[in-house]
């Protein structure tokens, strides 16, 4: 009777080691292959494109036509009885830059680009107010952007080291101030 069981044992181990080679390698093969399409496909924001020299200075203002019906009327600069909202960080620094929002933007003020250590910065800066156009960071170095009603402020980071650019319009017109620690 204890030889019948060796034989029996034996082609159950076999099954086992076959169904684990066979999980493993099937396992292996569908990472390999969603590894490879995703890698293809990840999503990287998107680089702005360098400023030159001809596009920071000032534009003149194009003439716009009252009977457009595609214009949206501009925000309102009441104040609010609602709590200060807290910066919200993004990714991206282009995604309020829809040819819409700069076309206006820029009509009405003057485009600035500013060159730090961790990239490159471009405002447009206006009587009141100011846009962020682009912002991109340098090869080796992150950025982090953050916006408010009152203030614009752009991180770049390297390790250790950042790189702030800050513009501010709450008390007057806007002005640009960078740091580096």
């Amino acid at each position: 009777m204890g030889e019948a069981v060796w034989p029996a044992m034996l082609r159950g181990v076999v099954h086992v080691l076959a169904w684990s080679l066979a999980t493993g390698a099937a396992t292996t093969l569908s990472w390999w292959g969603v590894h490879t399409v995703m890698a293809g496909t990840a999503y990287d924001p998107p680089r702005a494109l360098p400023v030159t020299a001809a596009d920071t200075n000032t534009r003149e203002p194009e003439p716009r036509s009252t009977a457009a019906s595609t214009q949206r009327p501009e925000p309102s600069r009441s104040p609010s009885l609602s709590p200060p909202r807290k910066p919200t960080p993004s990714a991206d620094a282009s995604t309020d830059t829809s040819p819409a929002t700069t076309a206006s933007a820029s009509a009405s003020g003057q485009v600035k680009s500013y060159a730090t250590d961790g990239g490159r910065v471009v405002f447009d800066l206006g009587e009141s107010s100011a846009t962020l156009v682009s912002a991109t960071p340098d090869a080796g170095w992150s950025m982090q952007v953050w916006k408010t009603e009152t203030w614009i402020r752009v991180e770049f980071a390297a390790g250790a080291e950042r790189v702030s650019v800050f513009c501010t319009w709450h008390d007057g017109p806007p002005r640009v101030e960078i740091g580096t620690y």
